[in-house]
């Protein structure tokens, strides 16, 4: 069973990965940016965040795959094998 996750820009203007069916949770992760980013980034603020996310995730998931290959954990499924839209 897979989960499905979300980048969502919250009403403070901070950007949150959450659980799509998890609404009023605690976000997975939290991005917030500067007064001084925001006036470079203007509208690729969602865009930065969202490369920002999958980086992570990728970055994880590689992680992951070492210790399963080095034998220190068994393979599962985390959330890292989920879907992100």
């Amino acid at each position: 069973m897979s989960t499905l996750y979300e980048i969502v820009e919250l009403e403070n203007g901070d950007i949150a990965l959450q659980r799509a069916d998890a609404e009023g949770s605690e976000p997975l992760v939290l991005i917030k940016f500067s007064e001084e980013s925001l006036y470079f980034l203007n509208e690729a603020k969602f865009d930065v965040a969202k490369a920002m996310i999958e980086a992570g995730l990728e970055a994880a998931s590689d992680i992951q795959e070492e210790v399963v290959e080095e034998g220190h954990g068994q393979e599962q499924e985390t959330p890292l094998d989920n879907t992100l839209h």
